[in-house]
């Protein structure tokens, strides 16, 4: 299986100018390498009626292609199931009842991560295990045998972050995006993932979490995020952030598409120009202010 680069959108609404500059960065990356570019379609957890097609139009009218056919999670629920019993018959898994509001009421155990899960239900007995499965329904989660992992990152380097014994499915039965990610990841051949540098954080635990599952870890690229005038990352709510208001506004999507490579230090035209010329190293660290936030 060839190398391949991928972007990942959950549908639920439309992409925002923020999602598309990063879509672009994706496709630049995947293609200055040589790699296939993949759509997957994140659709666990968030779907609403229509976005999906919404998104690939507004993909494509910024100039983005990908390869094949496009990939739901939804469909793919057994590689999940497989990935998690692989763990299991490892006593690499534990089954956790505790509601959200437990885990943040309890006390962290001494020395750990700031934000880590402080492992109340990592050695239950069997009979306790029995009293709570009849009040709730358990969650399942990692055994982790360490409290922090570093991975390397083209644009960040050496970035150390927390794992602890994070979610793999929640208590409603839906598997949980860090075991997802990694396993549709492996699984497609994709060997650099290129997205929000909002992501960073999680991402200790899905290269710790591949090595587990003897996967192999992609190269990461996070770049920054859009951010709106008062500094908060950009969303729909911060007036014509998407293709289809800012049409509205008489911003046409190659306009737009022209914007987003400009912030990149990118000439404007079709995205073949802006990849004759594409530089990781040249691209701006910080994040960048949508003109229109």
């Amino acid at each position: 299986m060839t190398s391949a680069g991928r972007f990942a959108p959950s549908p639920s609404g439309e992409l925002h100018v923020g999602n598309l500059r990063t879509a672009i960065l994706a496709w630049l990356f995947a293609r200055s390498t040589g790699r296939r570019f993949l759509m997957r379609v994140e659709d666990l957890d968030r779907a609403r009626a229509g976005a999906e097609a919404e998104q690939l139009r507004d993909l494509a009218a910024i100039g983005v292609t990908w390869d094949g056919g496009v990939v739901r999670q939804t469909d793919r629920e057994h590689l999940y199931a497989e990935a998690i019993a692989q763990l299991t018959a490892a006593g690499l898994t534990y089954e956790c009842f505790c509601t959200r509001r437990e885990i943040q009421e309890a006390p962290s155990a001494p020395h750990a991560p700031l934000g880590a899960y402080p492992g109340t239900c990592r050695n239950l007995s069997d009979g306790e295990r029995d009293a709570r499965r009849a009040v709730r329904p358990a969650a399942v989660r990692l055994r982790a045998a360490v409290a922090e992992t570093t991975v390397r990152d083209v644009l960040h380097g050496d970035y150390t972050g927390v794992v602890d014994d994070f979610v793999l499915r929640r208590n409603d039965g839906v598997t949980a995006y860090n075991l997802a990610v990694v396993v549709d990841d492996a699984v497609q051949g994709i060997d650099q993932v290129v997205r929000g540098d909002d992501l960073l954080p999680s991402t200790p635990r899905q290269a710790y979490l591949a090595s587990l599952l003897n996967m192999p870890v992609p190269e990461y690229a996070h770049v920054p995020l859009v951010l709106n005038s008062d500094g908060a990352r950009l969303a729909k709510r911060d007036g014509a952030v998407t293709l289809a208001d800012l049409a509205r506004a008489g911003v046409g999507a190659d306009e737009v598409r022209d914007i987003l490579l400009a912030s990149l230090g990118l000439p404007a035209g079709p995205l073949a120009d802006a990849l004759a010329v594409f530089d990781p190293a040249a691209l701006p660290r910080e994040p960048w202010v949508w003109p229109g936030a």
